[in-house]
């Protein structure tokens, strides 16, 4: 059996140049098969009716006609791979078409030729089946956009649209180049990129990614790339490289054949010298042709490659599937990478006098104007916890120090403190904790005097702890952080993770430097998402680019692009990896042991051709059902959730981030308790504290304990699964409950007495504790399934 395009091309060739020329050599030959199977059946089928009839000898004239037709395509079939460097089990096959003709054997050279017909075109079959979401890919590509200039809509060329300018896409319409949401907003679809098929709403502002379906209304967009430079474009240009190109993967099966076909020749030639009968020899070439291994390891890859298209994972070719399916060492950028990319607010911290809605409201206030990074994280949080950004006029930004305005006629100022300013004790903290945490700060001043503090942080993606302990399920042994940022930060990121090593204050060159020293002792595979990361994919096994929000140049020089913003579809890559190559070689293998079998039995004379030539035929069949396999999830994939749970699960991560004032609250009463003489300011804050958990809190905690987690126990295997969390519930409700009863207490009193102090303090900071690390480990083992 022979198999198609088996020329290595190399991992870096040019997309625009494999791709036409691989579809208009298979759009050459896509009659052949079909063609040769209509023959070589209709052939063994007319000659079997006039056996029946008793006429023998048109009968082996029907057989020998058909033998005759397939040995010019097989020996076509054959050149071509000579003439690309692969002799290949093919030869094998026009050995055995020659020799039933030479020796008589009609019958059997009719069932061979229909058996190398058949072989081809379910080939044919498996891989245009398996390619066929890459191909959607391709065929989902806009060609034209319709750009508004003043009240005027046009259609125009793809080409000719340029970054500023004004795009109306309708309903049902696709999103013709990267752009950002103008007027209403956008209901998406935008499972070509993602792989997830629910409608994702974007409002103004936000940006869109080309290649999306608008499921809603007609809305605009205001492009910030090019057709080239946008995500579809270059997703196009990794796909036209992937699904069709079996070459990459041939080098699974040469690896097989180089031994295997020498070995049927002897086998052959053995039984021939030995028995003195051309026949035997000519019935051990029928049940080794056509090899197995060529239908295993094309189907069983191809067929890998469609599955990771569906999860929003382009592949470039074959061969960086396999090779990804044999890494064993794993290094991964941190910033965009492990953690989300931009920063978020970490927690507020207020002045005497201040709360910490109060800041964050003000500062949101004077940044909603700029358009620094940490400016937008402000007022994205202060939106998030229903706090409207004050007005602020005569709003002005100096450089590497910050924003300022007059808000509520007061002068404010969001950023760096000016030299000199005095910085009282709760300042001093704040810098201290922003040190321990690895935390920027920007300090909001209202009339030169500090008020309060804002800390930010690039925080850890929910689902990158789950990512690293499938990979290493799944067979990666050794996973080391490559990073730029400083030694601290990284190396807390890297103990939360469990990482094997950290390398710290990386230039791009010193990360292509870590890359080949890793890749001498194993299979590496290196992740990022930055131009700078562009360097250190290229040198790896396997460069794995974050394309959703990635850069260019890194998706350009990587192997596989994730285009959804979750690091958890490389640990779903992987395993698909690892199970593609692990079923072309299971198949390969079992077809070649069969084949093997076969071929003793024939060399001793127990097989003659023609039954050697059905029993050859079933073990063809067998290979490629089997390999097919591999188009269907196996068991390291992600567990399913049901809708309704899914759904909960996104009503419960939009609570914790609403409660995240609660927090906050919780720890501000448990710092005032410290500070000499604010009983009455301490009493009123724990008495808020208390409101806090009653209303808002502990609602909170009981629907999750009764509604999402009897949920989720389906999809994670029972109530075990959620037991330690729910005893979290119960320690959460314990340490509220003390606090009212702290509360009681003081309101009995009048105060809060010196013996409360101690046990209550203890209550706040352990309860604080508690909630994050609890509203953490839900994020990472829970939210984190919901896409």
């Amino acid at each position: 059996m022979s198999h198609v395009n088996r020329a290595d091309h190399s991992r870096r060739a040019g997309a625009e140049k494999s791709g036409p020329g691989l579809a208009s050599a298979q759009t050459a030959t896509s009659w052949l098969e079909p063609a040769l199977l209509a023959v070589t059946a209709s052939a063994l089928t007319a000659g079997g009716i006039l056996w029946l009839l008793g006429d023998t000898d048109a009968a082996d004239l029907c057989w020998a006609l058909g033998t005759a037709s397939a040995v010019a395509p097989a020996v076509g079939w054959v050149l071509v791979a000579l003439r690309r460097g692969h002799a290949g089990v093919d030869l094998i096959a026009v050995l055995a078409l020659g020799g039933t003709l030479a020796v008589g054997e009609y019958l059997a050279g009719a069932l061979i030729a229909l058996m190398l017909a058949t072989g081809r075109a379910l080939e044919a079959a498996a891989q245009r089946r398996a390619s066929h979401d890459l191909r959607a890919l391709l065929a989902h590509a806009p060609r034209t956009a319709r750009r508004r200039t003043g009240t005027e809509v046009r259609p125009v060329p793809l080409a000719e649209v340029a970054v500023g300018d004004l795009l109306v896409v309708g309903a049902g319409e696709v999103v013709p180049v990267d752009g950002q949401v103008v007027g209403p907003a956008a209901v998406l679809d935008e499972s070509v990129l993602t792989g997830e098929s629910a409608p994702v709403e974007r409002v103004p502002g936000q940006t869109v990614r080309s290649g999306v379906v608008n499921a809603g209304g007609a809305f605009e967009v205001r492009a910030t790339a090019t057709e080239q430079d946008s995500t579809y474009a270059g997703i196009v240009r990794l796909a036209r490289q992937a699904g069709a190109e079996a070459a990459p993967v041939v080098r699974l099966a040469d690896r097989y054949a180089a031994w295997f076909l020498p070995l049927s020749v002897a086998v052959a030639g053995l039984a021939w010298l030995f028995s003195g009968s051309a026949v035997r020899a000519v019935a051990v070439l029928v049940v080794a042709t056509p090899c197995p291994l060529l239908l295993a390891a094309p189907v069983a890859i191809v067929s890998g490659l469609s599955r990771a298209s569906r999860l929003g994972v382009v592949v470039r070719d074959g061969g960086a599937l396999e090779r990804l399916g044999r890494a064993r060492t794993l290094l991964l950028d941190k910033t965009g990478t492990l953690t989300g990319g931009h920063p978020r607010v970490l927690d507020v911290t207020a002045g005497p006098g201040w709360k910490p809605a109060e800041v964050l409201r003000l500062a949101a206030g004077v940044d909603q104007y700029s358009p620094h990074v940490l400016a937008h994280a402000i007022v994205e949080a202060a939106r998030e916890r229903g706090l409207e950004p004050s007005v602020a006029t005569d709003v002005s930004e100096e450089a590497g120090r910050g924003a300022h305005g007059v808000v509520e006629g007061h002068r404010t100022t969001v950023g760096r403190l000016e030299p000199g300013t005095p910085v009282p004790d709760w300042a001093r903290a704040a810098e201290n904790r922003a040190l321990l945490d690895g935390a920027a700060v920007a300090w909001l001043t209202v009339d030169d005097g500090p008020v309060g503090a804002v800390l930010l942080r690039d925080p850890l993606r929910h689902d990158a702890p789950r990512t690293l302990r499938r990979l290493r399920t799944a067979g990666i042994r050794r996973i080391v952080m490559l990073t730029g940022d400083r030694p601290e930060p990284a190396r807390e990121l890297a103990a939360v993770l469990g990482l094997d090593d950290v390398r710290a204050e990386l230039t791009p060159a010193d990360k292509v430097t870590e890359v080949r020293a890793e890749r001498r002792h194993a299979v590496t595979v290196m992740v990022g998402d930055g131009v700078n990361d562009a360097p250190a994919l290229a040198a790896a096994d396997v460069g794995v680019a974050m394309g959703a929000r990635g850069s260019t140049a890194s998706s350009e020089a990587a192997d596989i692009v994730l285009t959804t913003d979750r690091v958890d579809r490389l640990a779903d890559a992987t395993s698909i990896a690892v199970r593609a190559r692990r079923i072309a070689v299971q198949s390969a293998l079992g077809g070649m042991l069969l084949s093997l079998a076969a071929m003793a039995a024939a060399a001793m004379g127990l097989l003659p051709p023609a039954v050697g030539a059905l029993l050859q035929e079933g073990i063809d069949v067998a290979v490629i059902l089997n390999a097919l396999r591999a188009l269907h999830v196996g068991q390291g994939a992600r567990p399913a959730l049901e809708p309704a749970a899914e759904a909960l699960i996104h009503r419960f991560a939009a609570e914790h981030e609403d409660l995240q004032d609660v927090l906050q609250a919780v720890r501000d009463a448990a710092a005032r308790l410290s500070a000499p003489g604010q009983d009455a300011q301490a009493l009123e804050s724990v008495r808020e504290v208390n409101r806090l958990l009653t209303e808002r809190l502990l609602p909170h905690e009981y629907a999750e304990e009764h509604q999402l987690y009897p949920a989720l126990e389906p999809t994670l295997g029972g109530p075990e699964t959620t037991a330690t969390m729910s005893r979290a519930h119960a320690e959460i409700e314990r340490l509220s409950g003390r606090v009212a009863t702290h509360v009681a207490l003081a309101e009995a009193q009048g105060a809060l007495k010196s013996e409360q102090l101690e046990d209550l303090r203890a209550c706040l900071y352990g309860l604080h504790t508690v909630l994050r690390l609890h509203f953490t480990q839900e994020e990472e083992n829970y939210f984190s399934l919901a896409p």
